[in-house]
């Protein structure tokens, strides 16, 4: 018995680990400089509670180094260390002694054992430009968000596209039709200057356009030529008569759409629409990104010329569907057939509208497009950045496909060092986030997924509802954390966070939980039973999570539709929902106010089904978002001393500066105090709340 007591002794004095005390990422905070270069010489810092360790060591390139007690802040020891970086990646994690106990702490918190898939990474020389780092961005549709000139529209039977006859669209509003892709609501680039105070005023900080480049489709994605912009978005100068018949689908005979794409008055003058676009957009403070589509042009293209349109004309050499001696024959990769006219070759998906490019046969291919990369880029167009479209397609083989985007990264930031190049891609996309090709990607798997599941339970197509992870947020959080991990931090903090976008069902329409699609569902079936308090909760976390928050034109409006083509619809100018545009305004003058919104840590405080509270945070700023998605009032205490913003046994001032729920929303700044570190917030049904604390 005596023996049994003295071991409960020794128990009871051993010394506890507080694992919920433990905190290191890397932010600047943390690890400084977070973006190194070569051979500097890095300081590396994690955070314990008082007293909660006796030794912690930097485990690096499998290289251990003592740390050392730096300073005690309110509840909170500091350690750290210095260590010189070479050119590898480096790859490390803490491990820390507490009496008898080992233990080791990386990105998946404090574990026993050592796990090395969530191991931090830091790439030295690998660095993105600063204003992308938590950029509000807004996405543009051209053909369909504002037509600021009416006479470079798209004239019905101009020409013919995929079996039929293009159209022009005389009613704004009108609903989108099956075949979208030939229909033209006449959106163009003076459009977009025409409303650049309102994005401005919306507090937009770089627009993103889908592609703009000459092409037969409203969406553009099947690129005519790379070098000119399409003069339906840019300026016809000189313009011609000759639409095509009801019945005549020869596109030889539509001058009319010849001349405005061929012609280069029309072309210079498109170009210099461009130009004009992104120097007014700057002077208001508003980067523009370009999307770039390389893995495939179109059948139109003139390298190509499947159409017909440019053969014998002046300036132009024959395409390879033209003739087997053409310049560009090596552009493709044909399949046998005979000349002339060979239409056997091979098509992205088998679509023979969209000719593959064969990069791996040509040299003079990469170099075209590596001019094409470099001219946009540079002086006098100066655009700061490319979204790259299907970009893990690109190519035949994984190897040529990392040779591609090292060439291009090179020609890029050569020509403009602070141009950010995003790549679309689902999935692991670390092979390509390295610091030598990507940025970053549009983060469908930590973000748009995650919380799409989270606020409706929806697929983001709205093919499929989960009950289960409806309002589940151990599912979130979990995939959050996970697919997180792929993330270096300069590619995180510049990550594009959508909602939605181009080739998804629209969020809004997503909150009434309806799973379909317009062609079985009809119109009006995205717009009925949304829930605005649910999308605005969406938004706050879009806001106030890491990365750059993107907005798909129209969200702001309450533009509602299913996927593609109904997520294409008509900005709804003179409709708009002017609750919920006064609300983005708020929330992103909130996301730009607090800097650590944009580069600084993150913590998930409080957790439940439907509740969670987590903070971002630095050495000046404490950001507490909190987020009831229960059609019931709820009230949480929220351990914000966990952030270091006080002592546990202090009282601590905050400020709530935003709120919405089911019954409305504001944005004036109340107080609310943390007692003994916990701060206790009543939350009614469907809300969200931004709660803030500076500290000197």
């Amino acid at each position: 018995m005596e023996i049994l007591k003295k071991h409960l002794y020794a128990i009871l004095q051993r010394p506890l680990l507080n694992k919920k005390a433990f905190f290191s990422d890397t932010t600047e905070m943390f690890m400084s400089p977070a973006e190194p270069t070569e051979g500097e010489c890095v300081r590396f810092r994690i955070r314990t509670s008082r007293n909660g360790a006796d030794e912690i060591f930097l485990v690096i390139n499998d290289q251990k180094v003592s740390m050392r007690w730096v300073e005690t802040v309110n509840d909170f020891d500091y350690y750290e260390c210095g260590y010189k970086v070479d050119s590898a990646v480096q790859q490390f994690y803490y491990e820390i002694h507490l009496g008898s106990t080992t233990c080791y702490y990386n990105r998946k918190g404090i574990t026993h054992e050592a796990d090395h898939n969530f191991d931090f990474k830091v790439q030295p020389g690998f660095r993105t430009p600063d204003w992308a780092k938590g950029a509000v961005i807004y996405q543009i549709f051209t053909d369909r968000f504002c037509n600021g000139d009416p006479s470079n529209d798209v004239k019905t039977n101009e020409y013919s596209y995929i079996n039929g006859h293009v159209q022009h669209m005389d009613d704004w509003n009108a609903p989108i039709t099956g075949m979208d892709v030939r229909n033209f609501y006449g959106g163009d680039l003076q459009g977009i200057i025409n409303k650049l105070d309102y994005l401005a005023k919306l507090g937009v900080e770089a627009i993103f356009m889908n592609p703009i480049f000459v092409s037969p489709s409203n969406h553009k994605y099947d690129g005519q030529d790379y070098y000119h912009v399409d003069p339906h978005l840019g300026e016809i100068v000189d313009d011609k008569d000759g639409l095509l018949e009801w019945w005549d689908h020869d596109n030889r005979h539509s001058e009319c759409y010849i001349n405005r794409v061929t012609n280069r008055k029309n072309l210079k003058a498109s170009d210099r629409k461009l130009i004009e676009l992104v120097e007014k957009a700057h002077s208001k403070g508003i980067r523009v990104i370009l999307d770039a589509v390389l893995n495939h042009c179109g059948s139109f293209n003139h390298w190509m010329d499947r159409e017909r349109i440019y053969e014998g004309k002046e300036g132009f050499q024959p395409g390879a569907f033209i003739s087997a001696d053409s310049p560009y024959h090596d552009f493709f990769d044909f399949k046998g057939g005979k000349w002339p006219y060979n239409g056997n070759y091979d098509g992205w998906w088998g679509h023979d509208t969209l000719p593959k490019l064969n990069y791996e046969a040509s040299k003079k291919l990469e170099d075209e497009i590596m001019e094409v990369a470099r001219k946009w880029v540079s002086p006098p167009f100066n655009v700061d950045g490319w979204r790259l479209d299907v970009a893990e397609d690109l190519g035949h083989s994984p190897e040529y496909n990392h040779y591609f985007w090292k060439r291009f990264r090179k020609v890029v930031k050569e020509a403009n060092p602070d141009a950010l190049i995003v790549a679309e891609h689902y999935g692991d996309a670390r092979p390509w986030l390295q610091g030598d090709e990507w940025d970053t990607v549009m983060n469908y798997d930590a973000f748009m997924e995650p919380v799409s599941w989270f606020f409706t339970g929806m697929e983001k197509h709205s093919d499929q509802y989960v009950h289960e992870l409806y309002g589940n947020t151990d599912n979130f959080d979990n995939m959050m954390k996970y697919h997180m991990n792929y993330f270096q931090t300069p590619s995180l903090f510049t990550a594009m966070n959508q909602l939605d976008n181009h080739d998804h069902s629209r969020f809004l329409t997503r909150t009434n939980h309806y799973v379909g699609r317009v062609e079985h569902a009809g119109y009006e079936a995205a717009n009925n039973n949304v829930d605005k308090a649910i999308m605005r909760a969406a938004v706050v976390l879009q806001m106030t999570w890491p990365g750059a928050p993107t907005l798909y034109y129209g969200d702001e409006a309450g533009l509602c539709g299913f996927t593609d083509p109904d997520n294409r619809r008509t900005y709804p100018w003179g409709r708009e929902d002017q609750d919920l545009i006064r609300f983005h305004r708020l929330a992103i003058s909130l996301h730009k106010r607090y800097t650590c919104l944009k580069d600084g840590s993150l913590m998930m405080l409080y957790k439940e089904w439907d509740v969670m509270a987590y903070a971002r945070f630095n050495r000046h700023e404490r950001v507490i978002t909190v987020i009831n998605k229960k059609e019931d009032e709820t009230e949480l205490q929220i351990p914000v001393w966990l952030t270091g913003m006080g002592r546990k046994d202090s009282h601590q001032l905050m400020k709530y500066v935003l709120h919405t729920d089911k019954y409305g929303f504001n944005a004036i700044p109340g107080d609310i105090y943390a007692e003994h570190g916990i701060l206790r917030v009543h939350m009614p049904p469907e809300s969200a709340g931004v709660i803030v604390q500076m500290t000197m």
